[in-house]
C-alpha cells in the first residue's frame, strides 16, 4: 500500500516515533501529498527545523493552523489541488487556552495562570507537551475546518511516551495527593509527610517561595475543573481510537528502531488503537548486486587514480554492508507485522528542508508498488 491508501476515509494521521528518524520531514510529506490529492489538510508539528519552517512558511511561532501559499507550493515540482496548512505547536500557550476554555470565569483562568505550581506544570512537567499536542488535535477535530489532521508528535526517546505521557500527567491530576491539597488547610501539609516539612520551610526561607501555600492554592484553584480534564480526557481517546484515526510509525531500519515498531505495533493491537502502518526512513539499497567491492575497484581503477578507486571501492563496501543490515532488519519487521504494512524511503543525499526535499519523500510514500519498484531501480541504477 501507500501513504494515500493509508489513509483512505481517515480524518486523523498520528506520527509516532522517537527523535532523530526524519518524523516532522515526514509528517510534512504526509500532509503535502494529501493535499496534493484535493484535500484540505492541516499539519501540526512541534520544533521543524529552520529551513523547514520556512519553507512551509512558519518563520514565526503561531498557535494557530495558517495556509502555505498556494505560490510557496506552486513553486515546488508537485501540483496541489487541496490546501495545505501548517501550525508549530505552543504547548504553553495551548495549555493557557485550555484553561481559559474550561475554566469557569476569566478571573479563575487568570488566577490559575498566574500561579508559580501551574506555570511549571504547563512548562516542565512530564507529559503536558503530550498532553497539549493532543488537546489541539482534539479542538481542531472538533472544528471541523480540515478534511485530514496530520500529528507530528512530541520528541521523545521512544514512540510509547506519546501514549503514555498523557495518562502519567491526568494520573496526577485525579491522584490522592491533589485531593489532599484541596481540602481544607492542614491537610495538604500532612499529605506530603512530616520530614517533608524541615526541607520546604527551609526552602521558603533562602528562596522566598511557599511550595506548600503555592500548591494549595493551584490546587484550590482547580477545584472541579479536574472533572474537565477526566472528560476531555476520555474524548481524546475516544478520538484516539475512532475508526478516522490511522496512527503511522516513522522510523529507520537500524535494529533498535526495527525493535521499537514491532513493540509500538504490539502495543497499538493491545490497546485496541487503529495501526495503520510503518514508514521507515533511510533505507540502505543495495547498490553493488551480485558484484564484488573487489571487481567494483577494478573498473573503477580503469577511469579514476588508483587511489581514488580505492577510497570510492571502500565506500561502496560500507554502504553495501549497510545495505545487507538493513535488508536484515526489514524482513523481521515485515514477518512481525507484514510487507503491507511497510513503507520505505531511502536514505537521501541531504537533508530535506524545503518543498523540493518534501516532494522527493513524497514521491516514494505515494507511489503505487510498481512505481517504488522503479524508483529504488533507478536509484541502484
Amino acid at each position: 500500500m501507500n501513504v494515500a491508501e493509508m489513509l483512505e476515509s481517515k480524518r486523523v494521521c498520528v506520527c509516532a516515533g522517537s527523535g532523530g528518524v526524519g518524523k516532522t520531514t515526514t509528517s510534512a510529506a504526509v500532509a503535502l501529498g494529501m493535499a496534493a490529492r484535493g484535500a484540505k489538510v492541516a499539519v501540526v508539528t512541534i520544533d521543524p527545523a529552520k529551513r523547514l519552517a520556512n519553507a512551509l512558511g512558519l518563520a514565526q511561532l503561531e498557535n494557530e493552523p495558517r495556509r502555505v501559499t498556494p505560490e510557496r507550493l506552486a513553486a515546488g515540482p508537485i501540483e496541489v489541488r487541496g490546501e495545505l496548512w501548517a501550525m508549530m505547536l505552543d504547548p504553553k500557550r495551548t495549555f493557557d487556552e485550555l484553561i481559559d476554555r474550561i475554566a469557569p470565569d476569566p478571573g479563575r483562568a487568570a488566577e490559575i495562570k498566574a500561579n508559580r505550581v501551574y506555570r511549571e506544570l504547563s512548562t516542565a512537567v512530564s507529559g503536558s507537551q503530550e498532553l497539549t499536542a493532543i488537546a489541539k488535535l482534539y479542538e481542531l477535530d472538533q472544528d471541523h475546518e480540515f478534511d485530514l489532521l496530520v500529528l507530528d508528535t512530541p520528541p521523545s526517546r521512544n514512540a510509547l511516551e506519546f501514549l503514555d505521557a498523557p495518562g502519567r500527567l491526568n494520573s496526577f491530576l485525579e491522584g490522592k495527593a491533589l485531593k489532599a491539597f484541596m481540602k481544607p488547610t492542614g491537610v495538604g501539609f500532612r499529605a506530603l509527610g512530616r520530614g517533608a516539612l524541615p526541607l520546604l520551610g527551609g526552602l521558603r526561607r533562602i528562596t522566598g517561595i511557599d511550595l506548600i501555600t503555592d500548591l494549595t492554592v493551584f490546587f484550590g484553584l482547580l477545584g472541579d475543573m479536574t472533572n474537565d480534564f477526566s472528560q476531555r480526557a476520555a474524548q481524546v481517546d475516544q478520538l484516539l481510537r475512532a475508526d478516522t484515526t490511522a496512527f503511522v510509525l516513522v522510523t529507520s531500519a537500524t535494529r533498535e528502531s526495527v525493535d521499537e515498531a514491532i513493540w509500538f505495533g504490539e502495543r497499538l493491537a493491545s490497546d485496541g488503537l487503529p495501526f495503520a502502518g510503518v514508514i521507515v526512513n533511510r533505507v540502505h539499497h543495495d547498490l553493488l548486486g551480485d558484484r564484488e567491492p573487489r571487481e567494483l575497484g577494478a573498473a573503477l581503477a580503469r577511469t579514476l587514480t588508483p587511489s581514488l578507486a580505492g577510497r570510492v571501492a571502500d565506500n561502496f563496501r560500507d554502504y553495501h554492508l549497510l545495505a545487507a543490515r538493513d535488508d536484515h532488519n526489514l524482513a523481521r519487521l515485515a514477518e512481525e507485522l507484514g510487507d503491507n504494512r511497510l513503507l520505505l524511503v531511502p536514505q537521501l543525499d541531504d537533508d530535506v528542508h524545503d518543498i523540493d526535499g518534501l516532494a522527493r519523500i513524497h514521491r516514494y510514500l505515494f507511489a503505487s508498488a510498481a512505481e517504488r519498484e522503479q524508483l529504488i531501480a533507478d536509484l541502484v541504477a
